[in-house]
């Protein structure tokens, strides 16, 4: 039975990718290929009009590593998170997650390669990176697509649910693997 789901899965997506533009084309009469271009055509154009956004908030999060800002708002909160009882390692999680999805993701495979996936810093550090988003790359490319200019609470409530999202990570952790 298992190794039936586990073709029937492995085949599972690469059907859909066949069975849909064959239904357009048959049932519905949709010129499939011209459909495609011209989606691809419109798709070019987000692409290009999202890079300045994109490059500036890669230009930011450089400086912001770069400039030893991210080092002191560390060296701020180190003191109260060992009092808490939460492993300073994952601090740097928490600020890169919302900035970054590669580098917060080069920074949780780093930890766990350090620790191993069954240490508490790789738990947390990984429940950290499923609970959290990307928030300021995601409100880019969004709000850049569509050259938004007042995003209202956006930021703010993406960046309190990233928030919620870290201590809960650390908080279930804690009390799930201790």
């Amino acid at each position: 039975m298992y190794e039936l789901f586990t073709k029937l899965s492995s085949w599972m997506i690469p059907a859909i990718i066949v069975f849909i533009p064959l239904y357009a084309a048959m049932r519905r009469r949709i010129p499939v290929y011209e459909t495609f271009v011209e989606g691809a055509k419109d798709g070019f154009g987000t692409a290009i009009s999202i890079i300045p956004p994109l490059v500036g908030m890669m230009v930011a999060i450089s400086m912001f590593r770069a400039s030893g800002a991210m080092d002191l708002m560390l060296s701020a909160v180190k003191p109260a998170f060992d009092w808490m009882g939460i492993p300073s390692e994952v601090l740097p999680l928490g600020i890169l997650r919302p900035l970054t999805g590669a580098g917060s993701l080069a920074f949780t495979a780093d930890l766990i390669g350090t620790y191993g996936p069954d240490s508490m810093i790789g738990r947390i550090a990984s429940t950290i990176q499923g609970s959290t988003d990307t928030t300021l790359y995601v409100l880019t490319v969004y709000f850049g697509a569509i050259a938004v200019r007042r995003t209202r609470y956006a930021l703010k409530v993406g960046l309190f649910s990233d928030i919620v999202g870290f201590f809960a990570a650390i908080a279930i952790c804690l009390y799930i693997f201790r």
